[in-house]
């Protein structure tokens, strides 16, 4: 099954005005590798469109950290936006243009974002029932930033790449956790860790 075979035209035709809007800023502002740019629908959205796959009731708040160029924030928030429109959904970017361009894209997109221009560790805890990050940081770094952000019973919800077992058991030193583990339907190589219960061992 495709990604978004499920989502209706509306989103679609958003996730296609999001591709256009990344084409215009990534000249100016280096929001995806170059390298990467003809692949955009399926290495960057689509990759991020499949973390709502593990999200089975209404999310209500969800964070998601060191958005950068929207992926997966915007692509999560416009999904978010045709299934659980009350949802609230906050993207943390430290980078001021970065965040300027998460601004802007939400705002011709029609989407309800809070985007917060500060640091992970030090912006105001979301306690958010989602916590979402993309090429990030390794597990063992995220964790704690995650912890910041998430409510008691959230759940974490991170896509990883072809090292994730050599992440999982470095984090597993300091940290406790419950953890599925879901193939990417994107890449062979890739998971998506689910987390919960994050506590600090």
């Amino acid at each position: 099954m495709h990604v978004l075979d499920d989502v209706s035209r509306e989103t679609i035709e958003r996730l296609n005005m999001l591709e256009a809007l990344v084409r215009k800023w990534n000249p100016t502002i280096n929001l995806v590798s170059p390298k990467t740019l003809d692949e955009l629908g399926h290495r960057h959205i689509s990759d991020s469109a499949q973390l709502m796959s593990l999200v089975h009731k209404d999310p209500q708040t969800w964070c998601d950290l060191g958005s950068g160029g929207g992926f997966p924030g915007l692509v999560i928030a416009t999904i978010l936006a045709e299934r659980y429109p009350q949802a609230k959904l906050t993207m943390i970017e430290s980078d001021k243009r970065k965040a300027v361009f998460l601004r802007s894209a939400s705002r011709d997109l029609g989407l309800q974002a809070i985007v917060l221009n500060e640091r992970i560790e030090t912006a105001p805890p979301q306690t958010a029932n989602y916590v979402s990050a993309r090429a990030l940081a390794p597990l063992d770094q995220l964790l704690p930033l995650i912890q910041r952000h998430i409510s008691e019973h959230g759940t974490a919800i991170l896509p990883k790449g072809a090292q994730w077992q050599d992440e999982v058991t470095q984090a597993r030193k300091s940290w406790s956790f419950h953890c599925d583990i879901h193939r990417s339907m994107t890449n062979s190589e890739a998971v998506i860790l689910e987390l919960k219960d994050i506590t600090h061992a």
